[in-house]
This record gives structure tokens, C-alpha cells and sequence, in this order.
């Protein structure tokens, strides 16, 4: 049996639901909830994730799936935020474990294959330009979960997602034009690496900031909209979910271009993620340039950190500038004057300085195995097949 992945509406599933008889589907019910980065699927029920709302089983139905097939809006280069959370929540498809595969750092298969996916993206006079930025992410994303593109395919249709009449009136002029709001996209709230980027940021920034957790405004994108009518300057500060942003930051990117209709912003990214090349962050910078020019923001540039999880311990406990932490310190320098200039800078790469990805690999699946005997889990079942 096949899987198909879709994002449309009833109305057109419903004309084409015919050539997918017998399939397995994957549609949006509206109970769909984020991936919140605990790993849980990894280190505590291998392969199952926590969450309890009817998705949490995508890992074992793409692998008992021939194929699977997956239909999208384009979105900013990417999936819709329906599809991305399938994929965010499908982490479990995979092991934790690093292993170097085509010069890049990736996770262990969990399954012995090699799935076939076909991509298919709608959308309204898609330029080539366009297409191939799809095309790359599509090919980054299977690398990642390990199967392959079959083919990718786009198809013209007009693109009646956004309700212009619906858009509310033009938000008003900022009372401080100087302000500006670190908006930190991940799940994980004060924990995780992207709040510690966040908050050591901040303090190198000059004037009024706040850093405003997503996570708070889940049950009401419209008011967090609302909230940053009034900003000048917004830095995303968000981890990298397979291969591109988390799904609940681009339902707040869909939901800014559904409702905003107040003045040009100025957008910088302060990005990180797991795996050890900081290059795989390409799409996910992509992606935030691409939604800028569809709402008319400047796109500003930021920063990408590789290595995230240890180098957001080290930024703890060593002095930021030294060590391993050389390159972010560098690249947060270069991002915090261009944000207090109010200029833009080129996108900066970030890895561990001087740290080999052969050292990295080692202590992250060491740990892996650690954390896994602190579950009471043996680190032969992190391994397990469903």
C-alpha cells in the first residue's frame, strides 16, 4: 500500500480522491499538534512520538508505505505548515546517531531502505527560480530521512489561500519605530539552544528588545500577529526541523501573509540545528527570504549554527569567545551590528572552530546511548522497528 500526504482542501481532494483508492492518507483533521523537540521518539518510546493526536505514527506508516507521495502548496519554497508538521513529527523514521554520508552529516537509518518519495507543489505562475529552490529542499529533506526523490512535480492552479477581503485594516504606525522583538520559534521555550541564542544576543543589542516565546501564542497566531504590527525589526531565532523551519513558525509566516497588512520590516535569522555542516541551513534561509518578498519585508540576513547542542552548552561555560565558540561569537558580533545599524548582512555559517565532526559524531552518539540507560531504555532499542 501507497501513503499520500496532502494539504488541499475537501473540495479538491475530493475530485482527485479516486486515483489514490486504497491508499493510505495523511490529510489535515485539524488536530495536528507541533513537534516539541523532546526527542522522546528517539531516547524514551524509540520510534513513537509522545504526542497523542493521530499523527503520532508517521515514522511507521512511511516505513510500511511502497511509496509515498506528497502534496503541497508552495510555500516559501517549501512545504505548506500542515505537511511540514507531518515531517516534523515523522523524526522517529530515523535513529539519533550521526554517520557521514556523501560528505554530510546525517542520521542512521532505523529501517534497512530506501523509500521513494514523489513531491508535488501547487502553486500560481511558479518562476524556474522557484522550482529548483523546491527541488533542493525536496532532495535535502530525503537526505536527511534517508529515502530518495522519485520526482518532483508542480502543477498551476490559482492560488485562493489568501483572502485578500479577510485581511483586517493596515496596522498603525509604530509608537517606537526602534523596537525590536527576538521571536524565538521553538517548543522548547527557555531551554532549548534557540532561546540561549536568543538571549545572548539581546545582550548585545542596543535599545528596547524583547524576546517573545511563539510557543505562548500557539492557541492564537492572529493576536501574536497583532503584537508585532508595531515592530520595526523581528529576528527569528528558530532550530532547523528537518531541513527547514518548524512547522508552528511557518503557520505563523502563512498567518502574517493571511492578516498583516501595516508596514515594511526589517527580518534577520538566528538559526541552529543538531547536525555538524552548518551549509544544511541553506533552505531554511531560503525559505525566510522567500516569505519576505511575498510580504515586502526587507530581508536582512542572519546567522546559521551548526553543532547546536553542544555548542549552546559551551557558550555556558566557556568564554564566548574562545574555543569551539569562535565562529558564533564572530558571526553574532557581525549580526548584532548590522541589527543595531539597522543594515543587512551576507548569511553567515557558523561550525565549531577547531572541533573535528569526527569528535562530534563520537560524544553526540555516545550521549545518545547514555541518555537512553538514564530512560531505562538499552541502547540496542534505541534501534527498535515498529
Amino acid at each position: 500500500m501507497n501513503l499520500v500526504i496532502h494539504d488541499l482542501k475537501p473540495e479538491i481532494w475530493n475530485k482527485i480522491s479516486e486515483d489514490y483508492a486504497r491508499w493510505d492518507v495523511i490529510s489535515d483533521n485539524g488536530n495536528i499538534k507541533p513537534c516539541i523537540g523532546c526527542f522522546s521518539c528517539w531516547n524514551k518510546d524509540p520510534g513513537r512520538c509522545v504526542i497523542r493526536d493521530g499523527y503520532d505514527s508517521m515514522g511507521y506508516r512511511i516505513h510500511h508505505a511502497e511509496e509515498v507521495t506528497v502534496i503541497s502548496r508552495y510555500t516559501y519554497g517549501g512545504f505548506s505548515g500542515f505537511v511540514k508538521n507531518t515531517f516534523d513529527r515523522s523524526l522517529g523514521y530515523v535513529l539519533p546517531q550521526f554517520e557521514v554520508i556523501n560528505g554530510e552529516t546525517h542520521h542512521k537509518k532505523r529501517y534497512d531502505e530506501e523509500k521513494l518519495f514523489t513531491f508535488i507543489f501547487y502553486g500560481h505562475d511558479l518562476t524556474e527560480e522557484q522550482k529548483e529552490i523546491a527541488r533542493r529542499y525536496v532532495r535535502a529533506v530525503c537526505a536527511n530521512i534517508r529515502g530518495r526523490v522519485k520526482d518532483v512535480l508542480f502543477k498551476e492552479c490559482t492560488d485562493d489561500s489568501i483572502d485578500e477581503s479577510s485581511k483586517g485594516p493596515s496596522a498603525a504606525k509604530s509608537e517606537d519605530p526602534g523596537k525590536i522583538v527576538l521571536l524565538n520559534g521553538s517548543m522548547r521555550s527557555a531551554n532549548g539552544n534557540s532561546a540561549k541564542l536568543a538571549r545572548r544576543l539581546r545582550g548585545m543589542l542596543h535599545g528596547d528588545t524583547e524576546i517573545i516565546n511563539l510557543s505562548d501564542h500557539m492557541k492564537d497566531m492572529s493576536q501574536l500577529v497583532r503584537l508585532l504590527e508595531p515592530v520595526q525589526t523581528i529576528v527569528l531565532c528558530v532550530p532547523l526541523y528537518v531541513d527547514g523551519l518548524p512547522s508552528q513558525v511557518i503557520r505563523l509566516l502563512e498567518r502574517f501573509e493571511l492578516e498583516y497588512c501595516g508596514d515594511r520590516k526589517k527580518i534577520y535569522v538566528l538559526t541552529n540545528m543538531g547536525l555538524y555542516e552548518s551549509g544544511q541551513l541553506i533552505s531554511l534561509f531560503a525559505t525566510v527570504k522567500q516569505w519576505c518578498e511575498v510580504m515586502d519585508f526587507d530581508y536582512c540576513g542572519g546567522l546559521g549554527v551548526s553543532a547546536g547542542e553542544l555548542l549552546g552548552t559551551l557558550m555556558e561555560v566557556l568564554p564566548f569567545r574562545k574555543g569551539p565558540t569562535r565562529k558564533v561569537a564572530e558571526g553574532m558580533q557581525a549580526l548584532a551590528e548590522a541589527i543595531n545599524d539597522g543594515s543587512s548582512v551576507a548569511n553567515i555559517f557558523a561550525e565549531p572552530h577547531r572541533f573535528p565532526r569526527s569528535l562530534y559524531i563520537f560524544i553526540a552518539n555516545t550521549n545518545w546511548n547514555r541518555t537512553a540507560r538514564r530512560n531505562g531504555i538499552k541502547p540496542q532499542d534505541l534501534y527498535r522497528r515498529l
